[in-house]
């Protein structure tokens, strides 16, 4: 899970409380793993860090206080072959 959704900004963004330190342009979903929209910017403390996710959905207010996730990859790593 990222966080809990704390308000909304005059930009319409997304203020988080992280409870997982996301990568920036990672997609995020809700509990039914639609499509909110992705993270843009990480701040605040490093032991308690904030997300701002910039949705792409028409009514991101209804997201306030529910919590948010990062779906898991479901891509395979790829292995590294080594040569001589």
């Amino acid at each position: 899970c990222l966080g809990y959704v704390l308000h909304i900004t005059s930009s319409r963004n997304l203020i988080l409380k992280a409870e997982t330190l996301p990568k920036i342009g990672v997609e995020v979903v809700d509990k039914n793993l639609n499509p909110v929209g992705s993270v843009f910017e990480v701040f605040g403390p490093v032991s308690s860090p904030y997300v701002t996710v910039k949705p792409e959905i028409p009514d991101p207010k209804r997201l306030v206080n529910n919590m948010l996730y990062t779906p898991l990859s479901t891509g395979r790593k790829e292995k590294r072959k080594y040569g001589r």
